[in-house]
């Protein structure tokens, strides 16, 4: 049974992206496009947004910063001129290092947090009044399987993580009987920008591709939690399922091999 209202076609949805010049996010820019989706592309990467445009004559190119307020909603006025609604925001935005407890750093864990957490919720303090104006639309937060559960080089991007999903399942619990549909998105390893720099083994590592299709087979299907691949995430819930001392153990033998 579906816990959101299944998009049955795609066709005239108006969809914005933030987060979409590289990786997941432009794949699902793409995706979405190609679906009939009237799509609006953010990012800082300008250059990237024109040249979706030139791809998508019914695209919006907007150029934004997530962390600026002001950004926010100047993009949204654009948005709202043009089309007069909006269906979905999408937040793909995300900073990625990986970093273990010797390494740490306040200063660059709470850019982190500001990018991957603060960012969403600047988005959807945008968006959500019109939303609850009209009584429907949709909310999906890409946070990630690292927010399961504390994991090895995951000390400074797992905690963002994990708060988004905590996030999207208050919104759910408050938005969903008003007609608005939440869903989280936790991706194993995907192929893109962030992931280019890791220096261990990636498990069941996918493309930009295949992730944009599982997001947007998820969120056609009115799916809350969208995770992918399975072969990989239902492995890391059965893990978080675990008592601590035997969850720690595991982990720290999975830490040990790699």
């Amino acid at each position: 049974m579906s816990m959101n209202t299944p998009v049955k076609d795609w066709r005239g949805q108006h969809v914005w992206v933030v987060g979409a010049s590289s990786g997941i996010g432009h794949a699902l820019a793409q995706q979405l496009a190609s679906s009939g989706a009237f799509v609006a592309v953010s990012a800082r990467n300008q250059q990237a947004l024109e040249d979706f445009h030139l791809q998508h004559n019914h695209s919006l190119a907007l150029p934004l910063d997530v962390n600026d307020a002001e950004q926010w909603h100047n993009s949204y006025q654009i948005i709202m001129h043009h089309w007069q609604t909006l269906d979905w925001l999408i937040f793909c935005a995300a900073d990625y290092q990986a970093m273990r407890a010797w390494e740490f750093s306040a200063a660059r864990m709470s850019q982190m947090m500001m990018t991957n957490y603060g960012g969403a919720l600047l988005g959807i303090e945008t968006v959500l009044p019109n939303m609850l104006t009209k009584g429907n639309g949709g909310l999906a937060m890409i946070a990630s399987v690292a927010g399961y559960m504390g994991l090895p080089k995951s000390l400074s991007y797992g905690p963002t993580k994990a708060a988004l999903i905590n996030l999207c399942e208050s919104l759910y619990l408050d938005l969903h009987p008003v007609g608005i549909n939440v869903s989280v998105i936790n991706p194993g390893f995907v192929e893109t920008p962030l992931t280019a720099d890791n220096d261990f083994k990636m498990p069941a590592i996918i493309s930009p591709k295949e992730a944009a299709s599982a997001i947007v087979a998820g969120l056609s299907a009115g799916e809350f939690e969208i995770d992918f691949p399975k072969r990989f995430t239902s492995w890391l819930q059965l893990i978080k399922r675990l008592p601590y001392r035997l969850k720690m153990s595991v982990l720290a033998q999975i830490e040990a091999k790699s």
